[in-house]
């Protein structure tokens, strides 16, 4: 009896993880080692977190469709386009009154204005040298690549460090995955001074 019903399905889900794959290895990240072994299941389930978490709604920049405003998956997580230029913190009426631009990737308020980081893989202006631990550490610590500068509003760290391990992980096979995006995301702006 010849076996071929047996192996065509076998094949195609070696194919299915090798596409789920294949773009990783094209990002060249810094932790390519763990991201080439990331299972397709774990690719699968940070892509469904950050998606939950609304991830999108400030690391992939807005554009009016015919529906509104919403976010050009296009550019998924690339960050705030670096040709989008705010160089001032906007005057408010109150202290804890604040909002965002019109690419919803800047977000001007007592802390001066936050810009949205590149997430992507691009190894000059994303993630693409950061490793595994190092984004757990920003996302535990609050703290950029877990250690240096803080992580500025709007980003809800003090919810998402409650995470476990093994989401966080997942999120970062995920963005690793993506297409990389050469997007250099500008510093924050200082706040008006008061």
């Amino acid at each position: 009896m010849p076996r071929t019903p047996f192996l065509l399905p076998a094949a195609l889900a070696l194919l299915s993880i090798g596409a789920c794959t294949d773009r990783r290895a094209e990002a060249s990240p810094g932790d390519a080692a763990t991201v080439a072994s990331a299972p397709a299941a774990e690719v699968a389930r940070g892509q469904y977190l950050t998606r939950i978490m609304g991830c999108n709604d400030c690391h992939t920049p807005w554009a009016m469709t015919e529906r509104g405003p919403e976010p050009d998956m296009s550019r998924e997580l690339s960050g705030h386009p670096q040709g989008v230029v705010i160089t001032s913190a906007a005057s408010l009426p109150e202290p804890w009154v604040w909002g965002g631009s019109a690419t919803n990737t800047a977000f001007t308020g007592p802390h001066g204005v936050s810009f949205a980081a590149n997430l992507t893989p691009d190894p000059e202006t994303g993630l693409g040298k950061w490793t595994a631990e190092t984004f757990i550490a920003t996302i535990r610590n609050g703290r950029h690549e877990g250690q240096g500068r803080p992580l500025l509003p709007p980003m809800p760290w003090p919810m998402y460090r409650n995470a476990s391990d093994e989401d966080l992980r997942a999120i970062f096979a995920y963005v690793q995955s993506l297409r990389p995006v050469r997007n250099r995301v500008p510093l924050p702006v200082e706040p008006l001074a008061q």
